[in-house]
């Protein structure tokens, strides 16, 4: 596993523990549990893990899952923590590293930021970095539905255009907060919004602007 993967693996193991299987996220609807066996059924089940993007794949998807939430909550966090099994896709490097560093930052945040009094975590630069080279990729795709024209913006000045169109809101924020609004986490990232009010208005009604 890359080193930012599996850092942010070993945080989300260390924090689900910590916080116990019945304390809130930022999905809304899921406790601890319920991530953790989302992260588990995405891994370590691909046969139902395609039910996440495919509709007619849903219901063995949500039966895999209700069979993993009924497992102990240790056990769960075990499987999360020693990683994905030599079969699995993720268990290659280069896989881990497109897909893994993202999806573990994001759901690490969505343990942090649902608890009470959480404070910022201070990340590197290189992290942050990685980061932006991500949203990058998916910036298009993840903003694909949005009723506004969307640019993501460093401090620095750097931008990404995630949606052409008009009127145009301009996010700004770090790479890492910029992740997370990009993933529908609107409410718990810090970041800034410029431009016309009523735009503003209508991309924050937008509940999720990627997957």
């Amino acid at each position: 596993m890359s080193t930012h993967a599996k850092r942010e693996r070993l945080l989300l193991a260390d924090l689900l523990e910590t916080t116990g299987p019945q304390a809130p996220t930022l999905c809304e609807g899921w406790t601890t549990r319920d991530l953790a066996a989302h992260v588990v059924v995405r891994e370590r089940r691909p046969d139902a893990a395609g039910g996440m993007l495919v509709k007619q794949l849903a219901p063995r998807l949500e039966r895999v899952t209700a069979e993993f939430t009924a497992k102990p909550y240790e056990e769960l966090i075990q499987l999360i923590r020693t990683g994905p099994p030599r079969f699995s896709p993720f268990s290659l490097k280069q896989v881990d590293e497109l897909a893994n560093i993202v999806e573990f930052y994001v759901h690490t945040e969505d343990v942090r930021r649902a608890q009470p009094e959480w404070t910022p975590r201070e990340l590197d630069p290189v992290f942050q970095d990685v980061l932006w080279s991500r949203l990058e990729r998916s910036a298009r795709l993840m903003g694909r539905g949005v009723p506004v024209g969307l640019v993501l913006r460093r401090p620095d000045a750097r931008t990404v255009v995630a949606h052409r169109g008009t009127p145009v809101v301009t996010v700004t924020g770090e790479p890492s907060e910029l992740v997370l609004f990009s993933y529908g986490r609107q409410s718990a990232a810090e970041v800034g919004l410029e431009g016309d009010d009523h735009a503003i208005a209508r991309l924050r009604e937008t509940k999720q602007l990627g997957i």
